[in-house]
């Protein structure tokens, strides 16, 4: 039977005690005079970026170029090759229906792919802590701290998302930890400060049922060291380390994030659309600034429409929580091919689609399962 210790004034029992919030009741912590509406919320805040102007006018385009643009005109051996390169590179197709195949026609369309890129940083703040190693502390005696966006920081290259956090300036505070009350450890929850358990093997009886020997297990005693505390009774305070206090500070989390936005004009083939988002095309028009504008007067008309939907969603979706760093929109002509063919006296058909000339089948005639996944 496990026996009961007094309580030791060196720890703490906290064994039936919830796991420890981010961070200590805010009544704990003094205010700082520039966050005194942070610590009134008790919990992180987003904060919205300062109002800029925008950036230059809308300008006249030119679309001579996507008029005079020509793709160029799919063949039957650059279709077969493709084909024959997709079969070589999949161990379930067989490569003699690509040399054998008979192609009977070719419907050839260009589609344009319209992208809206937006780089945007976003500002949070919550307080957290860390063990107190006896280092000096940044606290509001050395001034007030600096409003969230008045702290400058290196913007990583545009378009790469990130996440950073730093320690907002006078804003530290040194306080007893909360976990363990300033005593550095506390009462082990496996063997109750005991230092060691009932033994498993014959329940604290000392020997087995039915067996005169003692158990082998805890040589006679009864019981086994705990293997939680490693027989010590109490452990260090996970939360300060050990170290009896904690360093309370406001921390900044700065978010980059890339909005994206993407629409492919409309076709009458049956290659799926997910596949053309991601094909490689031919670059027609970049425009890239802080601020970008609605396409307006394109040929298709789709693609203006794409670029004005796509703008407001942005703006819509970023103008109250985040600063937009930059913006980037571009037109890219993606080329595919419906390739209908005859192959043993039926007919079949496949995609090319991509200057790269990446294939999608839609049913292949001699296809084996081998155990691999086919795609």
């Amino acid at each position: 039977m496990d026996r009961d210790l007094s309580e030791d004034d060196s720890v703490v029992d906290l064994s039936f005690e919830a796991e420890s919030p981010l961070a200590p009741p805010t009544e704990l912590l003094e205010r700082l005079p520039s966050y005194d509406w942070l610590l009134q919320a008790g919990r992180g805040q987003t904060f919205f970026p300062p109002l800029e102007a925008l950036g230059r006018p809308q300008e006249q385009r030119s679309w001579s170029s996507f008029l005079e643009h020509r793709v160029p005109v799919m063949t039957e051996d650059v279709a077969r090759e493709a084909l024959l390169s997709f079969v070589n590179s999949k161990c379930c197709y067989s490569s003699t229906v690509a040399g054998d195949l008979v192609i009977r026609e070719l419907n050839q369309q260009t589609l344009c792919r319209y992208r809206l890129e937006t780089f945007s940083e976003s500002r949070i703040s919550e307080w957290t802590f860390q063990p107190f190693t006896n280092h000096s502390v940044d606290g509001p005696q050395r001034g007030a701290s600096p409003r969230l966006w008045d702290i400058k920081v290196q913007v990583p290259p545009m378009f790469q998302e990130d996440i950073r956090k730093f320690q907002v300036p006078h804003s530290s505070l040194v306080k007893e930890c909360h976990k363990c009350h300033g005593r550095g450890r506390y009462k082990c929850s496996g063997c109750h400060g005991a230092g060691t358990v009932r033994c498993p093997s014959c329940c604290g009886a000392k020997r087995k049922a039915k067996q005169s020997r003692r158990c082998q297990l805890c040589a006679g005693s009864g019981r086994r060291r705990c293997s939680t505390c490693s027989g010590r009774g109490n452990k260090t305070c996970a939360t300060c380390k050990g170290e009896k206090k904690l360093l309370h500070f406001i921390q900044l989390i700065i978010m980059w994030k890339n909005s994206l936005f993407e629409f492919v004009s409309e076709h009458r083939l049956n290659c799926p659309r997910e596949l053309l988002a991601k094909a490689k095309g031919e670059n027609l028009f970049k425009d890239e600034n802080s601020v970008v504008y609605p396409i307006v007067d394109f040929p298709l008309r789709d693609i203006s429409l794409a670029s004005q939907r796509g703008i407001a969603e942005h703006s819509a979706a970023l103008a109250s929580r985040a600063r937009v760093l930059q913006q980037r929109q571009t037109i890219e002509l993606i080329p595919l091919t419906e390739v209908h063919y005859w192959y043993q006296g039926k007919t079949y058909v496949y995609y090319i689609y991509g200057t790269d000339h990446q294939v999608y089948v839609v049913d292949y005639p001699e296809r084996y399962c081998c155990g691999c996944t086919i795609v």
